[in-house]
């Protein structure tokens, strides 16, 4: 054997004994374990060695023949990122199927949850304002000037007002009555700069004449008394010829009186029956004044709500786009009884609130039927949630309880149950306990226990406990009927527990 043939072999036989080593340093290759002696067997005698012979030439002189070189094996191209693509052809195919992706479900109702949110906030803005507003308008009636000019400043400080321009009219009528008249005319002035168009425009510039011709003069008392003796003789017109007394209160109407001796023309007005009086009204209420004499004369066409006041009423909804004048003649219809054009409202009105605040104002006029007939038509949960909320005022147990079983919206049987647990044990009690005995929803059924709370129901909750068999909803059952310290149903129950 030459020696390159010897060294050869001497390298190969060596690979291979390193082999189980090279294995064991490779990392994430466990080493196999030792197999442990037997203990206790006897060590066997060796055995002679005998000489082997010696190989034969031919095996000796035996060369391996070379091993060829494996070509060189070409890299894979990358493969592009189609991750993207998979997902939309997954949300594509869910699409067609039917069947909406789950990250597309939760977008979608993260986003009507933040529509829902920014809506709340927008109502509960708005009505803030709207008080503001009315404790001004409070405050002037009792001449608390100062807080009059307060509650208004908020209005107009606060952020999407819709009645900045009232609001600064009626803070520069305080600010004169207190004797601050560069103020007042600061305010006034504001309004006609920032408000062309203003329907408070022509009682901004009477306004602005009378706290001109008030500046830099001492305080005159004699204009209360003057205010104080015109609502009398207001109120004995109302037993007079009021023939006669209109082109007077038409006048004050137009000029700048109080709220409280305008209202109290309108109402002379609205007592009336001479054609002209029921003119002059039926001109303010159309817009022939500003905002607030119109929704005052819009609400004493109602109290009086005579077929021709409520025909005068349908005329002005149909012909404005103002929502809160809208408002006004619906809670007119309210007040007249005309639940006809009320449902009407209900029913074809293109703004939301609106339509809500028609279903409201029918739960008010106990229209039951109306309202059931309603919410078996309606898509819309907010509308249908408005309608249960109707029919809690109307005092329709057996449809809200109808609601409770059937419906298959879990929002609207919450609403329902919810409902049903503030209308009184002995009118919805033995209800509320078959929902739970039939209700599969866990959270549902506590809406149920709580409700029974709340009517101070402690023999329903007993029951429903003695029959209970999830462990969570027990122990819900016990913790309410630990706090009815006062009923011996439930504490007879709690005693039987810890005696068990």
């Amino acid at each position: 054997m030459n020696v390159v043939t010897q060294t050869r072999t001497a390298l190969m036989m060596g690979a291979i004994l390193a082999l189980p080593v090279m294995a064991a340093a490779q990392p994430g290759v466990p080493m196999v374990p030792e197999v442990p002696m037997v203990p206790g067997i006897p060590t066997t005698p060796m055995v002679p060695m005998m000489p082997l012979p010696p190989l034969p030439p031919a095996l000796l002189d035996f060369e391996m023949p070379g091993m060829p070189l494996l070509p060189e094996i070409p890299l894979l191209p990358e493969m592009p990122d189609i991750s993207g693509a998979l997902a939309s052809a997954h949300e594509a195919l869910a699409m067609v199927q039917g069947v909406a992706p789950d990250r597309a479900a939760r977008e979608a109702q993260a986003e009507q949850r933040r529509a829902e949110a920014e809506r709340r906030r927008e109502t509960e803005a708005r009505q803030r304002i709207d008080e503001s507003y009315q404790r001004g308008q409070e405050a002037l009636e009792r001449r608390a000037w100062a807080r009059a000019v307060d509650a208004f400043t908020r209005v107009t400080d606060a952020q999407n007002s819709s009645r900045v321009d009232a609001a600064l009219y009626w803070k520069a009528y305080a600010l004169d009555k207190l004797n601050q008249q560069a103020d007042a005319l600061t305010a006034v002035q504001d309004l006609i700069k920032r408000f062309p168009q203003s329907r408070w425009l022509s009682d901004a510039r009477a306004l602005e004449l009378q706290v001109r011709q008030n500046a830099g003069q001492a305080p005159r008392p004699e204009n209360e008394s003057d205010e104080e003796l015109k609502l009398l003789a207001i109120q004995g017109l109302q037993h007079s010829d009021p023939e006669q007394a209109v082109p007077m209160l038409e006048k004050l109407l137009a000029g700048t009186a109080s709220p409280q001796l305008k209202s109290r023309a309108l109402f002379v007005l609205a007592q009336s029956n001479s054609p002209r009086a029921r003119q002059v009204l039926t001109a303010v209420a159309k817009g022939g004044s500003n905002p607030d004499v119109q929704r005052r004369a819009i609400q004493y066409l109602g109290t009086h709500g005579s077929r021709e006041n409520r025909a005068i009423l349908a005329e002005i909804y149909g012909g404005t786009s103002d929502v809160d004048i809208k408002r006004q003649i619906l809670r007119s219809f309210m007040v007249a009884g005309d639940k006809e054009r009320v449902l009407a409202a209900a029913n074809t009105e293109k703004v939301p609130e609106l339509r809500q605040d028609a279903v409201r104002l029918l739960g008010s006029m106990g229209a039951r039927e109306e309202l059931w007939q309603m919410y078996q038509k309606e898509s819309a949960v907010d509308v249908k949630r408005q309608i249960l909320q109707a029919l809690f005022v109307a005092g329709e147990a057996a449809r809200l309880i109808d609601v409770a079983t059937t419906e298959q919206n879990p929002e609207l049987r919450r609403r329902a149950v919810q409902h049903l647990g503030t209308m009184g044990r002995t009118k919805t009690g033995d209800a509320l306990a078959g929902i739970y005995a039939k209700e599969s929803e866990a959270d549902i059924k506590r809406l149920v226990i709580n409700s029974l709370y709340v009517q101070n129901n402690p023999d329903a909750l007993v029951a429903i406990a003695r029959k209970e068999s999830d462990p969570a909803l027990k122990r819900e059952l016990v913790s309410k009927l630990s706090l009815m310290t006062k009923s011996k149903v439930a504490m007879d129950y709690l005693m039987e527990i810890l005696n068990k």
